[in-house]
């Protein structure tokens, strides 16, 4: 097989800040694709610890795509985070012990965002804090320092806190084409073959690629 092996913790002997994700998470609530890697020389294979106030019993999924390049010192905030907002306090008495557990909220009383998904081929710059329930779609970039506080669409660069668009990578046309594409659904060998031109800044080449 060509590239990388996927199975691999760490892919590159020379780089030991960067670890494949999937390779390292024990939750069954985050969910990552091949080739996805964290990058962090104080312990890439924690990257769980950047996953914040995830609790099994709420149910939400951290969702991220193939071929992502995360940064060091992100951290995803999860629904567990979010207090009740209904009522006259936003004070979480039930966590507290010594008898405030009767006040306990239901699910249902807590502002829940959903599952936050990450497409293919994002790139999020150093210390990003991406909000619960957020979609970031495929081939988007986020820049360093920046709270994702809403969905970025495919192919768009956003930085900011909070966020806000700067500019898309490419044109409506392109950005539909490799969308269509989905190169990294390729083989390892396909991915091979093709890579000086996925790695090209002639991105007309692309559109000569059979899928």
């Amino acid at each position: 097989m060509n590239g990388p092996d996927p199975d691999k913790r760490f892919p590159n002997g020379k780089v030991p800040s960067l670890c494949f994700i999937k390779n390292v998470i024990t939750r069954p609530n985050i969910i990552v694709g091949e080739y996805t890697y964290y990058d962090d020389d104080t312990g890439a294979e924690d990257f769980e610890k950047h996953v914040t106030h995830h609790y099994e019993f709420i149910g939400d999924k951290l969702i991220i795509g193939k071929f992502c390049a995360i940064g060091k010192g992100v951290e995803f905030i999860m629904n567990g985070a979010n207090h009740r907002m209904n009522s006259v306090t936003t004070y979480p008495f039930n966590i507290m012990g010594g008898g405030w557990e009767k006040c306990t909220p239901q699910l249902g009383d807590l502002p829940l965002k959903g599952d936050t998904m990450v497409g293919n081929d994002v790139w999020i710059g150093q210390n990003v804090t991406v909000l619960p329930g957020v979609h970031i779609g495929d081939g988007a970039i986020i820049g360093a320092n920046s709270v994702v506080s809403k969905d970025v669409a495919p192919y768009h660069i956003v930085g900011g806190n909070p966020i806000r668009v700067i500019r898309k990578r490419f044109d409506d046309d392109t950005i539909a084409c490799l969308l269509q594409l989905k190169w990294w659904d390729w083989s390892a060998d396909k991915i091979t073959e093709n890579l000086e031109i996925l790695c090209s800044g002639d991105i007309s080449k692309i559109r000569d690629i059979k899928r």
